[in-house]
């Protein structure tokens, strides 16, 4: 695991990028945000009264004289800041409600890295997915050519590194949307130097079972091949034939992927949730995530029940989803 993140250390090095952090006074927040300032490789950006975060570090015992605060209740342009969120919801909101509404931690951080005064953000130690992912899909938005985000776990076990997506967002992804997370998925993990070879996993190899299921599953892998044809990807595979080369020569004698695939696309939610608890409790693997795609800028979301080594970890994972 430490090899990993020494990777993004690297990556990041001399890079200046700026990390907002909303939940300001959250005792793991300012230690993550004390450990990144130390460092100097990503400057936290934390979001809330100066005189009140400041006491909390105090009282900690943190020093966070490297981090940056910002007061949504005296942020100096806010005016610019309302007129923009008004602008980029179209109409659907008054300036009187935006004024309103950018008072709230997570839409005032997540204005500030639509506005390019930051570069990502990381929230949810203190708030549901839901109050982290909404203003990142009504302010950021998803990249061109992608309709939906979805999530992705890095799942590392000393020198073995694979990635599993969808395991966080989509309940019931469509062809469009597995082949979507596929090319998201293959980017992302080049990120954590994975070289992509994508596996779209089913209860059927090659056509030994037929439903609609499996037929999705199929579609959405010329889907993924023609929106992204210098992509190793194939499929429906087993996980066995996807993992294991002796099934694969059996079962898939002729696929581009011989039970080497390192990227795991899950039909539905459900299996990849399962799959990759699976592989944590009773593989021994770390976990790391998930890491959400596909937006114009990172945004991500923490568990409540997260330690502050997992909003350093996160920090630096969105920053370098940045670069």
């Amino acid at each position: 695991m430490s090899n990993l993140f020494d990777s993004l250390r690297d990556k990041l090095s001399g890079s200046d990028k700026h990390v907002v952090l909303p939940e300001g006074k959250d005792d793991r927040i300012l230690e993550a945000a004390s450990k990144l300032g130390e460092e100097g490789i990503v400057t936290p950006v934390l979001v809330g009264n100066k005189d009140e975060v400041k006491q909390k570090a105090s009282e900690l015992s943190l020093n966070i004289e490297k981090s940056d605060i910002v007061d949504p209740a005296n942020y100096e342009d806010f005016d610019a800041m309302v007129q923009s969120f008004v602008e980029r919801r179209k109409g659907k909101v008054t300036e009187e409600k935006a004024r309103e509404i950018l008072l709230d931690e997570n839409y005032f951080g997540t204005m500030l890295v639509y506005m390019g005064k930051a570069d990502g953000l990381v929230s949810g130690a203190a708030h549901s997915t839901a109050d982290t992912v909404r203003p990142a899909l009504q302010i950021i938005k998803t990249k061109p050519g992608i309709k939906k985000t979805s999530g992705i776990f890095i799942m590392v076990r000393d020198d073995e590194k694979y990635a599993f997506a969808d395991c966080a967002i989509n309940i019931s992804p469509d062809s469009q949307d597995l082949a979507e997370i596929a090319g998201a998925s293959a980017e992302t993990a080049k990120l954590f130097d994975i070289d992509p070879r994508v596996a779209m996993l089913s209860f059927s190899t090659k056509g030994s079972a037929h439903s609609p299921e499996t037929e999705k599953v199929t579609e959405a892998v010329n889907i993924a091949k023609e929106q992204n044809p210098e992509l190793t990807v194939d499929g429906e595979f087993q996980f066995d034939a996807a993992f294991v080369p002796s099934v694969a020569e059996k079962k898939a004698p002729n696929s581009l992927i011989q039970g080497d695939a390192n990227v795991f696309v899950f039909p539905s939610l459900e299996a990849g949730n399962i799959g990759y608890k699976i592989a944590q409790r009773l593989g021994g693997f770390d976990a790391v995530g998930p890491v959400l795609q596909g937006l114009n800028a990172p945004v991500n979301d923490l568990s409540r029940g997260c330690s502050a080594d997992d909003v350093y970890k996160l920090s630096l994972i969105t920053a370098a989803q940045s670069l």
